[in-house]
């Protein structure tokens, strides 16, 4: 702005300079209110976010008890593998901390089923598909909720061609099987669908 030589020439270039001196304090005062407010947030208000849907609110414990195997047949070391597994959905998954001593939610049951039966039936009256089972007892509590405590079984199969021999096959299906019952047992506990 171009200013003509005159008694209000000082005047308008006073007035200019003290609205630009304003709209930078308003701007200013602003950013500082903004910036303000989202500390606020960040700090006053706690939102947890799981990938994996899990609702863990007011515990802060989980504990998981050796799961025994009761079936009529035992696999060694079945029972240790789906008790790690559970262990390490339940640290992966969540945010509470796994302890020893009975937590704040807390997993105990059993193997109460591990067998093999035909499914299918060929032309000749054999045997073309097997069907691969595992069941599992779960007792849930949770100490926080009562009402989301339960106890349940949990069952899972995956089928095999006949012809194959059980003892080469048995360790990928228990292992598929077993990662399947997790699932279902964390998705019953944590997961309110």
């Amino acid at each position: 702005m171009e200013y003509q030589n005159g008694p209000f020439t000082e005047r308008s270039k006073s007035m200019e300079s003290n609205h630009r001196n304003n709209v930078s304090l308003s701007a200013y005062r602003l950013s500082v209110f903004v910036l303000i407010v989202i500390v606020t947030l960040f700090y006053g208000c706690k939102v947890t976010y799981s990938f994996s849907g899990a609702s863990t609110t007011g515990l802060k414990t989980v504990s998981i008890q050796y799961f025994q195997n009761r079936a009529a047949v035992v696999q060694p070391g079945l029972s240790q593998f789906l008790t790690d597994a559970l262990i390490d959905k339940c640290k992966t998954q969540t945010n509470l901390k796994y302890v020893t001593e009975i937590g704040d939610a807390n997993f105990e049951g059993e193997i109460s089923d591990y067998n093999t039966r035909p499914q299918t039936v060929a032309a000749d009256a054999q045997a073309a598909t097997n069907r691969f089972t595992i069941s599992v007892k779960v007792k849930f509590t949770n100490a926080v909720d009562p009402d989301k405590s339960f106890e349940q079984t949990f069952s899972r199969y995956e089928d095999f061609d006949s012809n194959l021999d059980l003892s080469r096959v048995e360790k990928d299906l228990s292992d598929k099987i077993v990662e399947m019952l997790v699932e279902d047992i964390f998705n019953q506990a944590f997961v309110n669908w």
